[in-house]
């Protein structure tokens, strides 16, 4: 087991629920948890660690949202994220991990306060519909962020957020999308050591608490506005890029 203090055991758990209710639909939640986590485990711990239980999850809220994803957005971003997940495994050590999240942080951050600003003003924002490439191009950096850190959700939520899609529409996309990103992600954990015995055997005991968190975002998230939605979306992402942003600066 990785937990041998009430201390560090309530870290673990708070870091599942931030998961399971990301999972549920929630973004911004997800991307909290790696950083979390390694503040009382190491790094490699605390990402192999979450992946199973990511992938128990992802089948959960797949299975809820099965009916309602954008086809067109997956297809186009999938790709690209495919290969940013090969891109993180081959350059594995050679990353500069405080560099990439501080990167991620600022941009995040910056991208949240700019979307929560415009919202605030009263403007009427269109939706973008920039072409698919653009969002192949945001699937590699969803990638090389979700193999190194299971980060992904920020570079997700800047090109899909602006679309304006409706919530539940928005949190299934994103459901499908990790899914598959995190599948693929299986291998190259495994073929990097990450799955020592304490690892797996934490992550099995965990498992209850990863499903029910989920059930509950997927809960919550069907009782929700589409405006109010979005602006706990720029909300998450304003504090995320915050953390983010201080844990590459500080760590």
């Amino acid at each position: 087991m990785l937990f041998h203090d009430p201390f560090t055991l309530a870290v673990i758990v708070i870091a599942v629920i931030l998961v399971g209710l990301a999972k549920g639909g929630f973004a911004g939640f997800g991307a909290l948890a790696t950083p979390l986590l390694a503040t009382v485990i190491p790094p490699t711990q605390a990402a192999a660690l979450l992946l199973p239980i990511l992938i128990a999850q992802d089948g959960v809220a797949v299975w809820s949202f099965r009916r309602d994803w954008d086809r067109w957005i997956v297809a186009w971003m999938l790709p690209g994220a495919l290969i940013g997940v090969a891109l993180g495994w081959f350059y594995a050590a050679n990353v500069n991990e405080r560099a990439l999240m501080t990167a991620l942080g600022a941009l995040t951050l910056l991208f949240g306060v700019w979307r929560l600003a415009a919202t605030r003003s009263g403007r009427v924002i269109v939706a973008s519909r920039s072409p698919g490439w653009v969002g192949t191009l945001f699937g590699i950096f969803t990638g090389v962020a979700s193999q190194i850190a299971h980060a992904g959700g920020p570079p997700f939520q800047m090109w899909v957020a602006p679309r304006g899609l409706p919530h539940l529409r928005f949190a299934a996309t994103q459901g499908v999308m990790f899914a598959v990103i995190n599948l693929v992600k299986l291998p190259a954990f495994a073929s990097l050591g990450a799955f020592s015995r304490p690892v797996v055997v934490t992550a099995a005991v965990l498992m209850p608490l990863a499903i029910a968190s989920t059930v509950a975002g997927l809960w919550l998230i069907r009782r929700v506005k589409s405006a109010w939605f979005y602006a706990v979306v720029y909300w998450l992402m304003i504090a995320l890029g915050s953390w983010l942003l201080w844990q590459g600066l500080s760590g």
